[in-house]
């Protein structure tokens, strides 16, 4: 099945093509009016005369790539073209994550992270990988109340011995649904076919050789495509990396780890807010040691704030995990939690800080399920990329028998983060029901003609610090930059670090290897 035409104002003459041509040669993409709805998600940082100029398609790929003449699925793709298309270079494709991020409108906010000597020589291409957003999404229900009764009962953050079982039962309800539901690409959801994916879309727009930027979980997905495509790559740039070789071979102990990574930004941050002072940060005086006490109040019982507001534990740890991610979101994280502080110390405090920064979206890739109350059958809107990627790629044992203390253990060593980590691709991806699908483990060492650039924050929280310099390593070809910054991710808020890419990405100059960049901005300037 093709991805949905609503990506297009009209659909597209190229899908007509035949089977056969289809079986012996890449469609080139077929671009065309992007349709309102699709344009009507862009921010208003998109200009009209930049609006006026983006071109959408749907590329066509198989949804097993061992067999290219089987059942095919699509790509929504949409295209910002050069600034000068005489001197254009080619195309950078982007991803932005995730997994199941949409990347679609990414190309159309990309003077977001590039400088404009990139974005006069390329044209910058957003898509929605297989199975999210409006390529062909892979869905586990039919309708949000089935969604939602699975939601039910399913905890971020479970503890008693009561939330552990619900949530053990209700996520073995999630992949039964999915195993259901999710229909044919439930086998095809890894990184390698997505970068196979990545590669006919290469040929579709007719660039011998691939340009890439990746983020987050894009950067397995050009280290990936870079290994089983090393003589295509031309330019790749991977910013925030994930450790490819632990991800694929033990995926617990590459979650266990991302748990350390949130304890090391956080702990940094911590130390920050004290070192600026409450004039800066809210939270500063001794921020540790009020933010374990906020804990150990918390796990007895929820926080009222003056608006009436009821702050769980678990709010705290899923709000601070999501706003680590943002060097803006800090400063109103520290306001935030000095409030929850006040609120369970009256006696020591004016109850005068309030926040207006929203709870972070929970990991379990709920996508704002939890907070809709719909009609009976709605229709089910959302996607389940996330484990379908996760649970595909990164193994994990076949029970969840020992979750328990296997949470308990991660707990210890990771006090805030640990089983917050533990309750999700640890949990769901025990129970998942694909079978021998399609994964890459390596090699990750090929060599490519020009450097892969690796960037990495020193305080990311998602993605810590050490899977950059492993990244770098594994790779058969790379030079690692570093940001001395707080965040997850930093192109196009670090100017050093995007010259340096900018430079890179037109001329092919790699950096040199073990640069440090600044941020544009600190937490708590």
């Amino acid at each position: 099945m093709l991805a949905t035409a609503l990506v297009l104002g009209t659909i597209a003459s190229g899908l007509g093509v035949s089977s056969a041509q289809a079986e012996t040669s890449v469609r080139p993409a077929a671009w065309g009016q992007c349709a309102a709805d699709v344009l009507a998600t862009l921010p208003a940082s998109v200009t009209p005369e930049e609006r006026a100029k983006l071109t959408c398609a749907v590329q066509e790929v198989p949804v097993d790539h061992s067999r290219p003449r089987g059942e095919k699925t699509g790509i929504a793709m949409m295209k910002r073209p050069a600034n000068d298309p005489s001197r254009k270079i080619g195309s950078i494709f982007l991803n932005p994550g995730g997994p199941g991020g949409s990347g679609l409108i990414r190309g159309a906010v990309s003077k977001n992270y590039f400088q404009p000597a990139v974005l006069d020589r390329f044209d910058v291409i957003g898509f929605d990988p297989r199975g999210v957003a409006r390529s062909a999404p892979m869905r586990c229900f039919r309708t949000q109340e089935e969604a939602d009764a699975v939601n039910d009962g399913w905890y971020s953050l479970p503890t008693t011995r009561d939330e552990i079982s619900s949530t053990i039962r209700q996520s073995k309800a999630y992949t039964d649904y999915c195993k259901i539901n999710a229909g044919p690409l439930l086998n095809h959801m890894s990184t390698e076919a997505v970068a196979r994916d990545l590669d006919v879309m290469r040929e579709a727009v007719g660039d011998k050789q691939l340009n890439f930027v990746g983020f987050s979980y894009g950067t397995l997905l050009g280290a990936t495509y870079a290994n089983i495509f090393p003589a295509k790559t031309r330019a790749m740039v991977i910013d925030g990396n994930v450790d490819p070789r632990l991800r694929l071979t033990d995926g617990a102990q590459y979650d266990r780890e991302r748990a350390r990574g949130f304890e090391i930004a956080l702990d940094a941050m911590l130390k920050r807010c004290d070192s600026v002072g409450a004039t800066k940060c809210a939270f500063a005086g001794n921020a540790r040691g009020k933010f374990e006490a906020l804990k150990a109040a918390l796990a007895k019982g929820p926080a009222t704030l003056p608006d009436g507001t009821k702050v769980t534990l678990s709010d705290v740890v899923g709000r601070v995990a999501g706003d680590l991610y943002s060097i803006a979101r800090i400063a109103p994280l520290a306001a935030w939690l000095q409030s929850v502080h006040n609120a369970l110390n009256p006696s020591a405090a004016t109850m005068s800080v309030q926040s207006t920064v929203e709870l972070a979206a929970p990991l379990n890739n709920a996508g704002g399920r939890m907070d809709v109350d719909p009609l009976p059958d709605t229709p089910y809107t959302a996607d389940d990329s996330y484990f379908g990627v996760n649970c595909i790629d990164k193994p994990f044992a076949r029970t969840t028998r020992n979750w328990a203390s296997t949470a308990a253990k991660w707990e210890k060593e990771s006090p805030t983060f640990g089983r917050y980590q533990a309750a999700a691709d640890l949990l769901t991806c025990a129970t998942w029901p694909a079978r021998n699908p399609d994964r890459w483990i390596g090699p990750w060492n090929k060599r490519t003609k020009n450097p892969i650039v690796v960037v990495g924050n020193y305080y990311d929280p998602a993605t810590q610090y050490l899977f950059s310099q492993r990244m770098a390593k594994q790779l058969g070809n790379a030079r690692l930059i570093s940001v001395d910054a707080f965040g997850h991710c930093i192109l196009g808020r670090s100017a050093g670090t995007d010259a340096a890419v900018a430079k890179y990405l037109v001329d092919l100059v790699a950096p040199a290897d073990g640069q440090v960049f600044q941020p544009n901005v600190q937490p708590f300037a």
